[in-house]
């Protein structure tokens, strides 16, 4: 069915007043879209700014009430949790220690804030010594006879150590796991691994889409967590890539993901969209470190107005198809809302 052609059809009808404006809006953001990253590394009564992600720091983990206290009251629903370790080595150990900096984070989180919803990121790459998201085969270079390159990141023995790295997070009191190594078959051994100890009832929020991007250029900062010699493209995906995106989501779905992701998002809202329309699953799309950089900048010159392009592009990201937006913007769009 088509509108009548113009004059009868006037389209600016529907546009001249805010109330109706609002009245017939298709696509509105509330604070339960919301999901806000967080740094913690270890110390005391450490908050060290992230040179290029104005507005964030690192956290030790006796200042997260503060940080997470105020903003709960604006309606923050969710957290991501990231952690960046006291020591780093080849196989990652702190990851999945019982006294981790994460695992504390959680307790914390969940002891001050029992309503609050703690993600946590499952990845190697903050805690090994050479950056990259998994075990390395033959690294430092030995002259290994095995046909495997040097460097060459282990996957099955990597999904290994992500189960574990999980059920540490789940014992400690993580409502929601989130594996980013983007290792072929990990969602299916955390679902194995949680499932053998008990936890059957954790979901799982699965990076299927993890595009190898520029766009992560801060996140390394902030996360301490620059690969220490070549790059993450042998098992994050390729930016020039749409077909795939969608089987590296039906694979994590057939291996039991409850959500699925789209990062970065967006220069990515095709892939958002694609994703929504062959899924029915909840879908979340990570608003990523060199996006949120990228809009400060611009704003501190005053070449943008902030507030109107970071609801802006929120709201394309939902337009999109997403459900869940995980983003650095949060604590500035939760400010916004209640001033208004």
């Amino acid at each position: 069915m088509s509108d009548a052609a113009y004059p009868i059809s006037r389209l600016r009808r529907l546009r001249l007043a805010a109330g109706v404006r609002a009245l017939v809006r298709e696509t509105t953001l509330t604070p339960d879209d919301l999901v806000l990253p967080l740094f913690i590394r270890h110390g005391r009564g450490v908050r060290q700014p992230i040179g290029s992600m104005p507005g964030h720091t690192q956290l030790s983990v006796d200042m997260l009430a503060e940080t997470v206290g105020p903003l709960m009251a604006l309606g923050l629903r969710s957290v991501l949790l990231f952690g960046i370790p006291a020591q780093k080595d080849a196989e990652g150990r702190e990851n999945f220690a019982d006294e981790g900096i994460v695992q504390q984070s959680i307790r914390a989180l969940k002891r001050d804030f029992p309503a609050l919803v703690v993600m946590t990121d499952v990845c190697m790459c903050e805690y090994t010594d050479h950056g990259h998201c998994g075990l390395l085969h033959d690294w430092p270079p030995s002259g290994d006879a095995s046909p495997l390159p040097s460097g060459y990141v282990l996957n099955d023995a990597t999904t290994e150590i992500l189960g574990r790295v999980s059920l540490s997070h789940a014992r400690a009191g993580a409502d929601l796991v989130a594996p980013s190594a983007m290792m072929d078959g990990q969602v299916a051994a955390i679902r194995r691994t949680l499932d053998e100890a008990g936890y059957e009832h954790l979901p799982i929020m699965a990076y299927s889409a993890k595009f190898a991007s520029g766009y992560y250029g801060p996140f390394r900062e902030a996360a301490e967590s620059p690969p220490s010699f070549g790059d993450r493209a042998q098992y994050q995906m390729d930016p020039a890539n749409r077909r795939e995106a969608l089987r590296e989501t039906a694979l994590d779905v057939q291996e039991g993901a409850d959500l699925i992701m789209v990062k970065p998002a967006l220069a990515y809202l095709d892939i958002i969209r694609e994703t929504r329309d062959a899924f029915p699953h909840p879908l979340a799309a990570y608003n990523v470190s060199g996006e949120y950089a990228m809009v400060k900048a611009a704003a501190e010159r005053g070449w943008i107005d902030e507030r109107r392009v970071t609801l802006e592009t929120l709201t394309a990201i939902k337009r999109a198809g997403a459900d869940i937006l995980i983003t650095y913007h949060t604590p500035d769009v939760l400010r916004w809302w209640a001033e208004a």
